[in-house]
């Protein structure tokens, strides 16, 4: 028999979620432009499904790569705004009093659903601000949306190994363009 101590809450999207709740949103930021312009709305996220029952909230860092917030910007920001979305996330835990494990969001590098951008060597270039602003507020490293092992692997080998490294994976949403042969 599962026990409940078995099962793990995670949040849900905070994009969407942002989205829905009118906060700052466009292409290409995505959910950093509420991260940049209105911290608040994500803080109000995080609470929000630490209140519905998360165990387990993720970082708002998914869009702090270049390809949404622009390679200058990225270079100027990037840490900053890692150290901000940790910082927000372990506050809404704070605040809450409750036992709520910080998910430091650990994007794909070079875009999502495109596992063929994939650069090892300007790899670190972009995980590494993402990894030093987030490490304070993390208790476990989250993979996210990954579509390449060979980029799960990357990301693995650079970030520190005191929390756990949790990674998580999207399909091809196309089928193939031939049935598999059986």
């Amino acid at each position: 028999p599962m026990d409940k101590k078995d099962i793990l809450i995670l949040d849900g999207g905070m994009g969407r979620e942002l989205l829905r709740r009118g906060a700052p949103f466009a292409q290409p930021q995505w959910s950093a432009l509420a991260l940049m312009q209105q911290p608040s709305a994500v803080a109000d996220v995080h609470s929000a499904y630490i209140k519905a029952g998360a165990d387990i909230i993720t970082t708002n860092s998914y869009a702090l790569i270049p390809f949404h917030i622009g390679a200058d910007n990225f270079r100027a920001q990037g840490g900053k705004l890692a150290t901000l979305a940790g910082q927000l996330a372990r506050r809404a835990v704070s605040d809450s009093g409750k036992k709520v494990r910080v998910a430091a969001s650990l994007p794909p590098l070079f875009g999502s659903y495109r596992p063929d951008l994939l650069d090892f060597n300007a790899a670190p270039a972009i995980a590494r601000p993402l990894i030093d602003g987030q490490m304070p507020y993390a208790d476990l490293w989250l993979a996210e949306t990954q579509s390449s092992t060979a980029e799960v692997r990357t990301l693995y080998a650079l970030a520190p190994h005191e929390h756990p490294f949790w990674a998580s994976f999207t399909l091809e949403d196309e089928p193939p363009a031939e049935p598999p042969r059986l």
